[in-house]
């Protein structure tokens, strides 16, 4: 059965607030001179191609608003794609390509546009309308991800993604967020998607929220929600503690999805993981860092990624932590 969590609980259960995640896990962790490798999703694509680190692949990139007229003939052999701002946030200006009938793009959600609306959507993408301070930007066009049908039932229509917070190596809190009709197919749960905390040890569901609210069921599927139990699991947080080894930041967010025949994917790197992964887990992030910290002190751990990620695995899951 899953297990829910209310605020009073939570206050009791080491939760890491703004301030200390800013002045402590960020601040003295992750360099801003770091920032731009992951801030600007092309410099993160070129950084896990560099470290060999599995990513879905970059179809192309439209720099210059001259370039969009060309993009016809050039997405023409393409069914699925999804067109995002090389610095956007938040999920801001994603757009995700399911499927095309004649000369339509099909949405996650079923709905029509035409190239008139992809075009305008990369036209605002270059100008700045989604990127962090409103700069001028560029549109990445990716590979749609073949998600895994164990996600099946779990998710409506999009693809869901897994959240890992790395600390110094360690990986140390996970959820998956899973897209609703709500969301329009996108794995934001500032946009109404499903947040499943994750054992760190087993990738198995703990607990799950919609809008920081406790619910046992995903809304538009039925699917109980405690069921769940992502597979791959020690070759997905192998990946994550890999992506913290590669960017050099501290304290990671690392956002993976799961291809049904290429398994584990890094979709992208956040040098601000917010806070939310701890409601949908339903404990703090403290206790995990102190214990991390404390064996770092002690034991002066192998710097390896896949053995901090092995470690963790056994230390921190299972509610061990």
């Amino acid at each position: 059965m899953l297990r829910l969590a209310f605020p009073t609980q939570l206050a009791r259960a080491g939760i890491v607030g703004m301030n200390r995640r800013n002045v402590e896990l960020i601040a003295q962790n992750n360099p801003r001179r770091l920032y731009p490798l992951v801030d600007d999703k092309l410099k993160t694509k070129e950084l896990a191609e560099a470290n060999g680190l599995a990513a879905p692949k970059l179809i192309g990139v439209v720099k210059l608003t001259g370039q969009i007229k060309m993009l016809p003939e050039f997405l023409a052999s393409h069914e699925q794609f999804v067109i995002k701002p090389s610095r956007g946030s938040g999920g801001k200006g994603i757009l995700v390509v399911s499927g095309r009938d004649g000369d339509d793009y099909i949405k996650p959600s079923g709905s029509r546009i035409g190239f008139d609306a992809v075009a305008r959507h990369i036209n605002n993408t270059l100008s700045g309308l989604f990127s962090l301070g409103g700069k001028p930007d560029v549109a990445m066009i990716e590979a749609m991800v073949d998600f895994d049908r164990v996600f099946d039932r779990f998710s409506f229509e999009g693809v869901p993604d897994i959240r890992v917070i790395v600390y110094k190596g360690f990986p140390m809190m996970a959820m998956t967020r899973l897209s609703t009709a709500e969301s329009d197919g996108k794995a934001n749960l500032h946009q109404g998607a499903v947040g499943v905390g994750l054992d760190i040890g087993t990738g198995k569901a703990l607990r799950a929220v919609q809008h920081d609210l406790p619910i046992t069921h995903h809304p538009d599927t039925g699917a109980d929600l405690s069921e769940m139990e992502v597979p791959h699991w020690a070759e997905l947080i192998r990946l994550a503690a890999r992506c913290q080894a590669a960017s050099g930041l501290g304290y990671l967010g690392a956002d993976i999805v799961l291809d049904r025949l290429a398994g584990p994917q890094v979709l992208e790197l956040n040098a601000r993981p917010g806070l939310a992964i701890q409601v949908a887990n339903g404990e703090g992030m403290a206790r995990r860092v102190d214990r991390i910290e404390a064996l770092i002190a002690d034991e002066n751990p192998p710097s390896d990624p896949i053995w901090r990620a092995d470690w963790a695995r056994r230390a921190l899951g299972g509610g061990s932590a």
